[in-house]
């Protein structure tokens, strides 16, 4: 390897590791698939709440108006997730269920994304599995009847929009929270989303 090359991409790291570990991280785990460092309001951080609805334990409940995903752990408690949710008029409603699961997972848009926002053309072609995928660390493909509804529950490299109605319809997690949820609901797992 030539020695200039390597020099500069030392130097260009150890500037990078410098300014990374400046920030100051409020995420709640230290999973390895976190890649960057981000600040999530209080009440959207994962927590275990009080839990009154008649879903049986292991359900997971979209709350798209509350901004809250919660997954029923019976005994009158779940555990809350903040998410970010699709804009106006773009959220699935009703009862799917995980019918495919996915670690770093690769992303196309859909014709009807692409007619919506123009500038996704460009990524027409999909876009590999990794820190820049807009799916982030694991997404959970959610089935009616036996068929994709294209709608999915997944990471996020925009963490700082959770709590807010931006998506195209999916809902998003900081990373950390889907990599936990992806490993307590197995593929089967009852979704409802109101």
């Amino acid at each position: 390897m030539d020695r200039n090359v390597f020099s500069r991409r030392s130097l260009l790291m150890g500037s990078l590791g410098l300014v990374l570990s400046s920030c100051v991280s409020t995420t709640q785990s230290s999973s390895p698939y976190a890649y960057t460092t981000y600040r999530v309001e209080p009440r959207y951080r994962r927590t275990r709440v009080a839990y009154s609805g008649a879903e049986p334990p292991g359900t997971i409940v979209v709350n798209t108006a509350e901004r809250y995903l919660y997954l029923v752990e019976g005994g009158g408690t779940a555990l809350r997730y903040g998410v970010a949710v699709g804009e106006e008029g773009l959220n699935f409603k009703g009862v799917a269920s995980i019918g495919r699961k996915a670690e770093w997972p690769s992303w196309r848009p859909t014709a009807d994304m692409i007619r919506r926002k123009p500038r996704l053309q460009e990524f027409a072609g999909g876009v590999d599995g990794g820190p820049h995928n807009p799916l982030g660390a694991a997404a959970l493909y959610l089935y009616s009847g036996g068929k994709d509804t294209m709608y999915r529950l997944h990471g996020t490299n925009e963490p700082w929009l959770i709590g807010h109605a931006v998506s195209n319809g999916c809902v998003r997690l900081t990373n950390d929270d889907i990599i936990d949820l992806y490993s307590r609901a197995p593929i089967g797992t009852r979704v409802k989303v109101i």
